[in-house]
């Protein structure tokens, strides 16, 4: 690994654990209703939606009641979205001849059910589909109340851990209201303004008609980008104006749109770790699962940089030189900008797959085989590694609650958590949680293998490449990720419904799972603990728990990974 990397890295990493704390501190002042700086300005904002919507936000709701207010909302927002996006061509800025790719139903649907999952698969070219009212009035839209909802159920669990002898977890209403007010909407304000600044189009101008070099019509697209980009990593959704999403230089012109676009993707669910550990009155314990996420996300770093900037072996027999030097950046460089190089593009690759968010700046299809099978990797260990808004805090404690049931029975003790009991009940929910991702996704990818309709939208590849983009796309859908390999044709009724399910199952199978844990905890009262407890404020308790998510990921899918990426690889 070149000095630079390492230099671009760190400075990352260490920005990101520098704002932790302070981020972390204002979230739960949000959350708690305590004063922030910015309450003269939007106290009166929140008053006033509370009585258009008739909130009472005095009231609290238990894990069932939040669990369907989050549902209904969700489903809403999804009719609604599908409805925008089959009758765009009525709306205004549609252009017909700009925009040729029909939005058939079943796409219609699947970006609808996308987009208010915060996944944003998009089996479409956004400047190609999409009109400006789509993008912004549906597409932006649901970035943030998709995002803020996510958020909100994150919290409610974080409450469920921290509280005792209730069955409240708080409003879902009020919850998501603050999180637009309060979080999402005045940074999305502030990090637009800073792309405008550096160059990103945010106007509702006709595309541009060009002529090349060759006498050919090229069409520029351009349009309000910078009111779609920012949120779309804020909110953990990634889907793209354009088609190759932050690899478009009008998306991500410079090393300082790419740097504020993965800092919107990691630095709220980073500091929501911190806020947990002020919520259960112990930062130590937040502090822990802080370390473990960045310790996992930097040992992914390593791995794919080490896997892009060795290059295609291949190519080196050949005596293509790939090593760096001054006049080249070398390594794998195939699908990559060369603004970004290896080191910018690795960094998002790396980001997006542990945060739950879809946007890119390179082509993921292009990578080695191991260098993308390490995205790869992090999708499928379930959203631990910083993950999205809130889902990434309570997936890495679904793992950690596991390895501390293990632990436990093997001193003979009663696995606890905080103080609470982890008895039979709380057990029934960590396995399912557990079983329900590699359930779905293994279950889908062979479905589409083993049928036509699914082997037919491998029309650039074949074999174990072939495999690990059918493979991708559902971890890619279950997480509620949405970024893809891009080689699998999946604009067919089969994907675009097959895919669909497995973005509902990931969103609120999971949601309402972690909604149930988090209920019966809450309910608990809490013991004080004993000589054989088992500390989860220290070193042992972020060892097990990186073992079993180790131990757990690979017993699930190390045979679908033998099957793709690692002979690929093998067989260069």
């Amino acid at each position: 690994m070149q000095w630079s990397h390492w230099l671009q890295y760190g400075l990352f990493l260490a920005i990101v654990a520098a704002l932790v704390y302070p981020v972390g501190g204002y979230l739960k002042r949000v959350f708690a209703g305590e004063r922030t700086f910015l309450d003269p300005l939007l106290r009166p904002i929140e008053r006033l939606v509370y009585r258009l919507m008739g909130i009472d936000p005095t009231a609290e709701m238990n894990w069932k009641s939040y669990s369907i207010a989050f549902i209904v909302f969700s489903l809403g927002g999804t009719l609604l979205l599908y409805a925008l996006l089959r009758s765009q061509t009525l709306l205004p800025w549609y252009d017909a001849a700009a925009m040729p790719t029909p939005l058939n139903p079943d796409l219609a649907l699947n970006t609808a059910i996308s987009f208010a999952t915060t996944t944003t698969w998009q089996a479409y070219g956004g400047e190609s589909t999409m009109s400006y009212t789509s993008q912004m009035l549906g597409l932006a839209a649901q970035n943030f109340l998709a995002g803020a909802a996510g958020l909100a159920v994150g919290i409610a669990f974080m409450r469920g851990l921290a509280r005792e002898h209730t069955n409240k977890l708080g409003n879902f209403w009020v919850d998501m209201v603050r999180g637009v007010l309060w979080v999402l909407l005045p940074i999305s304000i502030v990090g637009s303004l800073v792309l405008v600044w550096q160059g990103v189009p945010m106007n509702f101008n006709a595309y541009t008609v060009a002529t090349t070099l060759s006498g050919n019509q090229q069409i520029i697209a351009q349009g309000p980008v910078a009111g779609l980009e920012l949120i779309k990593n804020l909110g953990t959704n990634g889907g793209g104006f354009f088609n190759v999403n932050g690899a478009h230089p009008f998306a991500n012109p410079t090393l300082l749109t790419n740097l504020l676009g993965m800092l919107a993707i990691v630095v709220l669910p980073a500091a929501l770790t911190n806020t947990f550990g002020r919520m259960i009155g112990n930062q130590r314990q937040g502090w822990v699962l802080f370390g473990v996420m960045l310790f996992l996300f930097a040992v992914g770093l390593l791995l794919g940089d080490l896997a892009e900037q060795s290059g295609n072996p291949r190519l080196a027999a050949l005596g293509v030189d790939s090593a760096a030097s001054a006049s080249q950046s070398g390594g794998n460089m195939e699908g990559k900008e060369v603004r970004f190089g290896v080191a910018g593009s690795v960094l998002a690759a790396i980001t997006t797959s542990n945060g739950a968010t879809g946007s890119y700046n390179s082509m993921h299809d292009s990578y080695t085989p191991l260098g993308g099978m390490v995205p790869l990797v992090n999708m499928l260990l379930g959203e631990t590694i910083f993950g999205g808004l809130g889902t990434g805090l309570f997936s890495l404690l679904f793992v950690a609650l596991v390895g501390l049931f293990i632990g436990s029975l093997m001193v003979g003790r009663t696995p606890e958590y905080l103080g609470k009991k982890i008895g039979a009940t709380e057990i029934k929910f960590i396995s399912l949680y557990t079983l329900l991702m590699p359930l779905v996704v293994l279950t889908l990818s062979g479905l589409a293998l083993a049928t036509n309709a699914g082997r037919a939208g491998l029309t650039t590849n074949q074999g174990a490449h072939g495999f690990s983009e059918i493979l991708y796309a559902y971890t890619s859908a279950f997480t509620n990720n949405g970024q893809n390999f891009a080689g699998l044709s999946a604009n067919t009724p089969f994907y675009n419904i097959s895919l669909a399910i497995a973005m509902i199952v990931g969103r609120f199978g999971l949601g309402i799972l972690a909604l149930a844990l988090a209920g019966h905890l809450a309910a608990q009262g809490r013991k004080a603990p004993s000589v054989g407890t088992i500390p989860t404020d220290g070193l042992l308790f972020a060892t097990l728990t990186i073992g079993t998510l180790l131990v757990v990921g690979g017993l699930s899918y190390f045979p679908a990974l033998a099957m793709g990426p690692i002979i690929e690889q093998l067989l260069l």
